[in-house]
């Protein structure tokens, strides 16, 4: 490939305040600019909107996409990151699917963050919720995340001394693989 059609990436954040419109004006603009949006995630958390994308484009379609941020930064009232990265190239993993509920208390992402990481883990998304039992109204607290389990792991083990360590903090926890 050469440069003219070889694709780069951008990875773009935004944060602000929350206002109907604002993912189809940053859509656009990229759209506008002749790039891509290839991976992305948007929430809105406590009228706080939050957005982040990898966007692929020829080099020129980039930078007059990073030309343009300064004045979007204006349109939007958003404050507005973006990084240049290349393709990058991860040893291969298995998707795992890891939820977790329990009352809701300080720490419990920490928790879940420190045996993954101990475990050479990647955690690649997470969300959590607290929300009030139907029947009780006792707080409880949600946690849904992606991990990237690689090959080398025994998952057999790994599942087991997650469910110990999770039995041990009292959180209900389950570890299956990604479907579809």
């Amino acid at each position: 490939m050469n440069v003219e059609t070889e694709s780069n990436f951008l990875v773009i954040t935004a944060t602000g305040t929350d206002e109907l419109g604002l993912v189809e004006q940053l859509a656009g603009r990229i759209a506008d600019c002749g790039c891509n949006i290839e991976e992305s995630s948007m929430a809105v958390i406590g009228g706080q909107f939050s957005f982040i994308a990898k966007v692929s484009g020829a080099w020129h379609a980039l930078s007059k996409l990073e030309g343009q941020m300064p004045a979007l930064i204006t349109q939007l009232g958003l404050a507005i990151t973006q990084q240049r990265t290349g393709k990058i190239e991860r040893p291969p993993a298995i998707p795992y699917t890891v939820e977790v509920v329990t009352m809701d208390q300080p720490g419990t992402v920490r928790n879940l963050a420190v045996f993954f990481t101990r475990n050479g883990i990647n955690i690649e998304e997470l969300q959590s919720s607290t929300y009030f039992a139907p029947h009780t109204g006792s707080p409880l607290t949600s946690v849904i995340m992606s991990v990237g389990i690689h090959a080398k792991v025994h998952i057999p083990t790994l599942r087991e001394d997650f469910l110990d360590y999770c039995d041990d903090l009292n959180l209900d926890a389950t570890l299956e693989p990604m479907r579809g």
